[in-house]
Order: structure tokens, then C-alpha cells, then sequence
């Protein structure tokens, strides 16, 4: 639970982050939002999740940019042959799950943000592991269900009540550190103003 609350709490800053910086894609997730809910205010739940298509793009997105686990290390557990070499069973294998989503024969222009990447005519003939946020296989993260409903609702609610800005759009993040988690160094300064149209 302790774990999957900071890389939550990471992707979450980053999708504010990343929807600050591009106020044509939140406007976009606005828009599917305000169909879904229209001029209600009730809270998101997982019965709306099915219909914000385009806000989950941009979730994915997001994690592919900012991974919040960025590395994970597994031992072997047999012998396994891959091209023309052997990985030992016992041997430490890390995968960088950063450099994966960041490798631009599976994901065009890797430092942009494109979320129409995750359209579903957009993701045939991607390697189902190239994209792997929550690790893949047996040993998955067995959160990651939990984590996406958390964040979407979260994301979700507050995106209907708020507009995010950044002071200057063209200004970088700060270089992520990897601590084990992927943080950005310096925080992530975000202008909040409230949406005229909630209540």
C-alpha cells in the first residue's frame, strides 16, 4: 500500500503537470468530462471510466513519460536464451522501464506528448511489452487495477473544478532523479484556478 501511494502520488503530479503544460490537451479531457457528467457534480466513479477513452490515453501517456517506478530488478529463475546469449537462473536482471518508454522504435518522437499514441488504431503492432508502467508477467504489480481507479478518479474530480496552468510553458522539468522513484528534482509548480462552470 506505502508503495503504490508514492507512485501514484508521482503519476498524479506529473498528469497535472503535463496537462498544465498542454492546455489544449486538458481542454480536450474537459470536454470528454463534460459529456460524461455534464452540468452535474456528482464525483467520478468506476461506472464513468468506460467512457473517458481519451482521458486514460493521456493517463497512459503520462506514465510512459514519467514512470514512476522507473527500474525494477528481478532475479532468474531458469536459464533463459535470448538471441545469441544465455541469462543464467540466479543472475539480477534490471529492466529500465524509462529507457523503454523513451525508445523511439516503438514510440515516435519519445519526448513529446502524444497520447493519441494509446488510441487503439495507434497501439497495433506495439510489442506489449514496450509499454509496462506496472512491470508485466508474474510478477506485476498485482496494485495496478487499484492505482489507475484511484488516479482517474482523483484526476478526474479535480479536473472538472479546476483549471492548471504553469507560469511558463516553454521551461523544462527539472531532470527526474531516480531514488528509486522517479521525482521530479525540484517539485512540480502548478497556477490553479477554479472553473467558472462548477458549482
Amino acid at each position: 500500500m506505502i508503495a503504490g501511494h508514492d507512485t501514484v502520488s508521482i503519476s498524479f503530479a506529473m498528469f497535472l503537470y503535463l496537462m498544465a503544460k498542454h492546455p489544449e490537451h486538458q481542454q480536450l479531457v474537459v470536454d470528454e468530462l463534460a459529456e460524461v457528467f455534464g452540468d452535474s457534480n456528482r464525483p467520478c466513479t468506476v461506472n464513468d471510466f468506460a467512457q473517458l477513452k481519451y482521458f486514460e490515453c493521456c493517463i497512459k501517456e503520462t506514465m510512459r513519460l514519467y514512470p514512476g517506478l522507473p527500474i525494477t530488478v528481478h532475479s532468474v529463475g531458469a536459464d533463459i536464451k535470448a538471441g545469441d546469449y544465455t541469462i543464467p537462473k540466479g543472475a539480477t536482471v534490471a529492466l529500465d522501464m524509462y529507457a523503454m518508454h523513451h525508445n523511439p522504435f516503438y514510440f515516435h518522437d519519445p519526448e513529446s506528448f502524444k497520447p493519441e499514441r494509446f488510441f487503439p488504431d495507434n497501439s497495433i503492432g506495439r510489442h506489449p511489452y514496450a509499454f509496462i508502467p506496472f512491470s508485466a508477467g508474474p510478477r506485476n504489480c498485482i496494485g495496478h487495477k487499484y492505482a489507475m481507479y484511484k488516479m482517474k478518479v482523483m484526476m478526474a474530480n479535480l479536473l472538472r473544478q479546476f483549471r492548471f496552468s504553469v507560469s511558463d510553458p516553454s521551461a523544462p522539468l527539472e531532470i527526474p532523479t531516480f531514488a528509486v522513484t522517479l521525482k521530479a528534482r525540484n517539485g512540480v509548480r502548478l497556477i490553479a484556478s477554479r472553473r467558472s462552470n462548477f458549482l
